[in-house]
């Protein structure tokens, strides 16, 4: 079963750091590009970052460009999603996805309305 598992999520002040973990299970994730998405209460989903599977074309939103960095392990088939100096609009629970072609990363991120989500992983930024 091919599967996608994010976690890292919590409560944190703002201007504090997580950082996401995206895990592949049943499926190489080398091989495919990965993306970060998130979706705050009452708002649509919108793709934050997406890398290539060299790393060579990343896109980063303007609202996290500067504060989160998109990474990833292929030894451990994770991707991850480092997120410093986080903002109170940050808030929003964040999904990852894998994608075998891509023509640009810009592309991916704007793929927000995909057939299925793994379960997500919250994050909350408050004092």
């Amino acid at each position: 079963q091919l599967r996608l598992v994010e976690s890292g999520g919590g409560l944190v002040q703002p201007g504090g750091s997580l950082r996401l973990s995206c895990t592949a299970s049943g499926f190489s994730l080398n091989y495919y590009a990965i993306g970060w998405f998130r979706q705050a209460p009452g708002k649509e989903r919108e793709g934050v970052s997406c890398m290539t599977t060299s790393g060579d074309h990343i896109y980063y939103a303007d609202s996290v460009k500067g504060r989160f960095t998109i990474s990833r392990d292929n030894a451990k088939n994770t991707a991850y999603l480092q997120m410093n100096n986080l903002k109170p609009e940050d808030a929003a629970v964040y999904y990852c996805a894998a994608d075998g072609i891509v023509t640009t990363v810009q592309a991916m991120c704007a793929m927000t309305n995909r057939r299925s989500w793994g379960q997500g992983t919250r994050v909350t930024v408050s004092a």
